[in-house]
């Protein structure tokens, strides 16, 4: 398992101000969700079923700041903080918005087209995570990722290159994917199809959404390599 915990290769130019006003809303809406409890999580997380009905339509993007626990959402954050600022750096503060809250709606389609029959609450910033990874991978796949390594017992921190560890936590996700169908039929799971749909989206948009002046101008320097 590898947890990424920065970019070594490059400085964002601009203070990632998007990024950390996300990962405020999403502790804070955290908090809410443990001082409400079910009767909250009910309420704004998406259930497919209802979607399919044409209920409850605001939950898909209430859904994407709500976490299933503390390592949900430490988990998603962590990834957040590791790839977010340099994707913000290149699009823009607006369009950054932007593509994240798309990237988080295409996700939630995703895994409601997948499972429309569900009465499982779905929730998570994991799909619109995968957006933004889906963009690092096309727009910095040669940059180095600092990178927490656990094996079992071996922990370690080493430097992996951006395509390797994203394109290694892609497959994951997507071969994972028949294994969660089976889990949510059960009555539980990861919801991976959102993850997968997020990826793709984030991938095949990324382009749509940088500003080239924006990456001209962002400074790399091999000082941060170790």
């Amino acid at each position: 398992m590898g947890i990424p915990l920065r970019d070594i290769s490059r400085r964002p130019v601009h203070r990632p101000v998007v990024t950390i006003s996300i990962i405020v809303i999403n502790v804070v809406v955290f908090l809410l969700e443990l001082a409400g409890g079910e009767p909250f999580v009910l309420q704004w997380a998406v259930i497919p079923a209802h979607i399919v009905a044409g209920q409850h339509w605001i939950t898909i993007l209430t859904a994407m700041f709500m976490h299933g626990g503390w390592m949900h959402i430490i988990g998603n954050m962590v990834f957040l903080w590791a790839f977010g600022p340099e994707i913000e750096d290149a699009m823009g503060p607006i369009r950054y918005l932007a593509f994240y809250l798309l990237g988080g709606f295409i996700a939630s389609v995703a895994q409601i087209a997948a499972m429309s029959s569900s009465t499982v609450p779905n929730l998570g910033a994991s799909g619109a995570i995968a957006a933004v990874m889906g963009a690092f991978l096309i727009t910095y796949p040669r940059d180095k990722i600092r990178t927490l390594l656990l094996l079992g017992w071996f922990i370690t921190v080493t430097v992996i290159p951006a395509s390797v560890l994203i394109g290694i936590w892609f497959l994951i996700q997507l071969f994972s994917q028949v294994g969660s169908v089976v889990a949510a039929q059960s009555g539980g799971g990861v919801a991976y199809m959102a993850h997968v749909g997020g990826f793709i989206f984030g991938a095949i948009a990324a382009k749509l959404f940088e500003d080239p002046r924006r990456i001209a101008a962002q400074s790399v320097s091999r000082e941060f390599y170790e």
